[in-house]
């Protein structure tokens, strides 16, 4: 988290100002790697070969000499690569980056999981998974004093239910690992370390391994801690560059905005170790042969990530089919591909396509891409002719076409464009009893299909919610009527991964920079509450009507004895989600308002920045960051219409309820007493101008259930 502080700085000092984009975020971060006190000359994360191919085979001696050389200087030995409990990884080839919230894997109207639908949907599309990351906290974390574990133990199931997610995962031969996310530093601390707790939380759900989000190490004493768990060990894989000192210790890492020029560039971490396995990462792109062609060429993994915290950014058809391309091959060869006989960049015979040869003691394996926009048909690489070997076209599953001549035989074929291609080469004794069945796989895959150009996504559907009869009349004592009117509003959502109301963000992305929407919207008559609903309010509705929620988890959390907490009647009920809410409103003959009632409601005609007027006041709201107040305790907070604590104290669920295939969101208001501080990565914090709109990704209420959420109800008049 100090790299991004110190980012932070520096971009103030170079006039990048609050205008952050994830492309800044990314240099800065790939700069952080470097280390210029070390003798070891440092070669960057992927190495650039020269564009001439003249130069390509001193350049290649040149790669020899020097991991030689850097393994002698860092006394390197790779002895935890020879672990057989860690050999997995070196098979891992494909990793999904699974969002607990994706309504694909867990169903809100059974309230179960569905982890077939994300093992079937990986086959069909991507041929399958070796790997996934439960990704847990984060866009929510911040929003209250939750930590980062705290949000795998309010998963449906708690631990028991991931257990058993895990269970399925493993029955299907899929690893998997948690994630950790070192910025969470201002939350709930506990009274164990940081490494204490994944073990813990590892142990009780029988993990493999441990995704190091913004980390590029673990650090020797973080990992001596871990160094404790199960017999099989700990897998880790870090998201930054992962330096060469560190390879020793961490058996997988991310290739993340790896930039490649035409010409291939290798990977430096695989190419030092070549059985440590990196997983090529650009979760923004749209087009990810880039990525694909790269861990081709490198003998490497992908990460397959379409749930980008919230929206989603499905994959073309033409990448998920060259994927499934790739997984068969690379999983019967990885020994291959993780071993040290290994050229880069050699020979062919047409522009734009570029191979790497492969070698064990039997057989030689040709990796190619085709860099053109255009496919490529007849000659394709040249080689010298072996006594007995026949050549392979892997791809088709088939023999390949080639010509001799002067004991060189040359191979061809068609690689679509941005594509990638394989040949294969040994004695027919050499290829095993099972290669004809990868050949039968091979066949079975379409190597040909139109790219699916239709990447608007889905777009998100307001979740419609019976509305009460419009009542003639209201309590005065409690209520405040507001006549119809037609309003320009401007709403304003802070720029950040989770994103808006959108099902899928702009590629370019300025985190932490606002986003305006203006709309002129016709209001009804209506009347709002003055205060949000109290603890002693909510109290009337369980006695009058029995209320209990089918799932129970966190409900009223702070209560105790099915009795709210002494002195604390009139604080703003908390620990309940959007449908408890609703519950009460149905009772109550009210509903939730919508996002732009709400906002109206805390604004006024006058369009006030704040309930009160135009400057933030801290003594006309609760911002003490401790605990919710009373709702009469900031009189001079009220707004234009004379409601109450709509501004900090608790954030207020709205009506405003979005969906699509893969995610379920409401729209926050008002903010509340607690901010997280520390890292630009946690959710909003503290009081919020009326304007702010925070989006709140819904899956489950034991996670939907907060200590900084509450509502409030408004009425249609008749």
């Amino acid at each position: 988290m100090e790299n991004r502080r110190t980012f932070f700085k520096k971009a103030s000092l170079l006039g990048l100002g609050p205008f952050i984009r994830i492309d800044d975020l990314r240099s800065f971060e790939n700069s952080m790697n470097v280390n210029d006190d070390e003798t070891i000359e440092r070669m960057d994360p992927l190495i650039s070969f020269p564009d001439n191919p003249d130069e390509w085979p001193a350049f290649r001696e040149k790669l020899h000499a020097w991991r030689l050389q850097t393994r002698k200087e860092l006394n390197y030995t790779g002895t935890v690569y020879e672990d057989k409990n860690f050999e997995w990884t070196q098979r891992n080839f494909s990793c999904y980056f699974l969002m607990m919230y994706d309504l694909h894997f867990f169903d809100t109207q059974s309230m179960q999981y569905t982890v077939d639908k994300i093992i079937t949907r990986g086959i069909n599309e991507f041929g399958g998974y070796d790997s996934v990351v439960l990704w847990h906290a984060y866009p929510r974390i911040g929003l209250d004093e939750r930590n980062q574990f705290d949000y795998y133990r309010d998963m449906p199931g708690r631990l028991a239910g991931i257990r058993n997610v895990v269970d399925q995962f493993h029955k299907n031969g899929i690893r998997v690992f948690i994630a950790y996310c070192p910025w969470d530093k201002s939350t709930r601390r506990e009274d164990r370390t940081d490494p204490e707790l994944l073990d813990h939380i590892l142990k009780e759900i029988d993990g493999d391994g441990i995704f190091l989000d913004t980390m590029k190490a673990a650090g020797a004493e973080f990992t001596q801690q871990l160094n404790t768990f199960k017999q099989e060990g700990i897998a880790l894989e870090s998201e930054l560059a992962l330096d060469l000192e560190e390879i020793q210790n961490h058996h997988l890492s991310w290739a993340q905005w790896f930039n490649d020029k035409f010409v291939p560039g290798v990977l430096r971490n695989k190419w030092f170790e070549p059985r440590h396995i990196q997983h090529q990462i650009a979760r923004w792109n749209q087009d990810h042969s880039t990525e694909l062609q790269m861990a081709w060429m490198n003998g490497s993994g992908m990460m397959v990530w379409e749930n980008v915290f919230g929206q989603w950014m499905e994959w073309k058809k033409q990448d998920q089919l060259t994927l499934k391309k790739m997984l068969p091959i690379q999983r019967k060869y990885w020994r291959v591909f993780c071993g040290t006989h290994w050229t880069p960049l050699v020979p062919t015979a047409q522009y734009g396509v570029f191979a790497s040869l492969w070698e064990d003691d039997s057989l030689r394996l040709w990796t190619l891409i085709n860099r053109n926009h255009h496919s490529v048909t007849g000659d394709l690489l040249e080689t010298e002719e072996v006594k007995n070997h026949i050549y392979f076209d892997v791809i088709h599953g088939e023999a390949a076409t080639s010509s001799s001549s002067e004991k060189k035989v040359v191979l061809q074929g068609e690689i679509p464009a941005r594509s990638v291609y394989c040949f294969i080469a040994g004695a027919k004794e050499k290829f095993g009893s099972d290669f004809q069945q990868l050949l039968l796989e091979m066949k079975e895959i379409k190597s040909s299909m139109e790219e699916d150009v239709n990447d608007a996504g889905v777009s998100p559907r307001m979740k419609k919610v019976k509305t009460p009869e419009r009542q003639k009349d209201f309590d005065s004592t409690t209520m405040v009527e507001m006549h119809p009117a037609s309003v320009l509003l401007t709403t304003t959502v802070l720029s950040r991964e989770v994103g808006s109301y959108e099902s899928r963000l702009p590629v370019q992305l300025s985190l932490n920079t606002p986003i305006r929407y203006n709309r002129t919207v016709n209001f009804s008559h209506l009347a709002a509450d003055i205060t949000p609903v109290t603890n002693k309010r909510f109290y009337e509705f369980i006695k009058a009507t029995g209320y209990s929620p089918g799932i129970k988890h966190n409900f009223l959390k702070h209560w105790k004895d099915n009795m709210y907490p002494v002195n604390k009647e009139n604080h703003p009920v908390v620990w309940v989600d959007i449908t408890d809410a609703r519950a009460y409103c149905e009772w109550a003959r009210k509903r939730l308002p919508k996002e732009e009632e709400w906002q109206f409601i805390a604004q006024g005609y006058e369009s006030n920045v704040y309930p009160w007027g135009k400057e933030m006041i801290k003594e006309n709201c609760n911002s003490n960051g401790n605990d919710t107040t009373d709702v009469f305790t900031f009189p001079m907070g009220k707004s234009p219409f004379g409601c109450l604590d709509m501004c900090g104290n608790t954030w207020e669920l709205t009506e405003s309820e979005y969906a699509d295939e893969h995610n379920r969101f409401c729209i926050l208001k008002g903010g509340s007493y607690f901010k997280a501080s520390g890292s630009i990565w946690y959710a909003q914090g503290g009081p919020q101008p009326s304007t702010n709109s925070v989006k709140l990704l819904l899956l489950y209420p034991g996670l939907d259930r907060s200590a900084t959420i509450g509502f409030r109800c408004v009425r249609d008049l008749a």
